[in-house]
């Protein structure tokens, strides 16, 4: 017997930094250092290229990264699946695998991009 899928345990913030941060802080406070060190980073470059897109591709990937950290369940899978992607020999498997981690980044693309105005672009 199967059981439900658990609901996320915080809702999808908006696709700006500091509601993802504090997102980030409550379910994964882990992931806050590499996003700051990211935010920085990103920063730094949107200065040096004077372009905002530097730091768009930043909000949308941690809006991923949340996405998949409010949902504890799918998290925990995709580490598993990133730690056998590691290890595995047979092709096969590897791009069974690698496709299984494709479908959870892809969701979870749409639940960020979703809030970053209504609707995907």
């Amino acid at each position: 017997m199967s059981t439900a899928p658990q609901p996320p345990v915080i809702p999808q913030p908006p696709a700006q930094p500091e509601a993802i941060r504090a997102a980030l802080a409550q379910v994964a406070p882990h992931l806050v250092a590499g996003f700051d060190r990211d935010r920085a980073a990103s920063t730094a470059r949107a200065r040096a290229e004077v372009s905002a897109v530097p730091l768009r591709t930043f909000t949308e990937a941690w809006a991923v990264e949340v996405a998949i950290a409010r949902l504890p369940e799918l998290a925990a899978r995709l580490r598993a699946l990133e730690a056998r992607a590691a290890e595995v020999t047979d092709l096969g498997e590897a791009r069974h695998v690698a496709a299984e981690i494709s479908r959870i980044r892809n969701a979870a693309a749409e639940a960020g991009i979703r809030t970053a105005g209504g609707a995907a672009r």
